[in-house]
């Protein structure tokens, strides 16, 4: 129940490194958390494990301190070690039925690329708290994955779920209202906030356009 209570009200997800543009992601998290990011996914797909729970540890902190979950990136065995409050695993991840059994209660979030993918994602929605629809536009987050684009976000629209679930993929303020238009009330957002030289302004303006949807 905790976790469907913090995943009902997310809106705006931010996935970023532990370095952002504007500075480390530990001493912007409260911050961005006053502003409107609901959760955070630390991803750090070059790093080693050690690296990840050296980099995640101040990260997390600053998250429990803020009130704001902290997922990790494709590694539950990070993310129980750390204690951090979920992990998202793609499709070729540690499948869900493993990933639920080794990560226990926490937050467990899945990403999709298709229809196939969103209809296997609603049949075991016993065994994930979320799931994310995409790429929306071509990024280079996910370099040589082709944009699933809008019509997949119509798709899942159409499917008329409570899981709740995130449109993801290259999207920024100036997409996000093609984003809603869509159907998608809740999003992923990188580079928007991650490389903007104010990261803080960027999630307000993004936060008041879903707000306002």
């Amino acid at each position: 129940m905790e976790n469907q209570e913090r995943m009902d009200d997310a809106r705006l997800y931010l996935v970023a490194p532990a370095r952002l543009a504007a500075g480390d992601l530990a001493d912007l998290v409260p911050e961005l958390a006053a502003a409107g990011v609901d959760l955070i996914q630390l991803r750090e797909k070059e790093a080693e494990a050690g690296d990840v729970m050296r980099l995640a540890d101040p990260v997390l902190d600053a998250c429990r301190e803020a009130g704001v979950p902290l997922i990790i990136n494709d590694r539950p065995d990070i993310a129980r070690a750390l204690g951090a409050d979920g992990v998202h695993v793609g499709q070729n991840d540690l499948p869900i039925e493993f990933t639920r059994r080794f990560f226990g209660d926490g937050i467990v979030g899945l990403s999709t690329h298709s229809r196939g993918e969103v209809d296997r994602a609603l049949a075991r929605s016993d065994l994930i708290d979320y799931f994310a629809v995409g790429p929306c536009f071509e990024t280079p987050t996910k370099p040589g994955r082709p944009a699933a684009g809008l019509e997949l976000v119509r798709y899942t629209t159409e499917q008329h779920t409570t899981l709740p679930w995130f449109a993801i993929g290259g999207i920024n303020e100036s997409n996000l209202d093609e984003v809603i238009a869509a159907g998608a009330t809740r999003v992923v957002v990188v580079r928007a906030i991650t490389e903007a030289a104010d990261p803080v302004s960027a999630v307000e303006v993004l936060k008041k356009r879903l707000r306002d949807a």
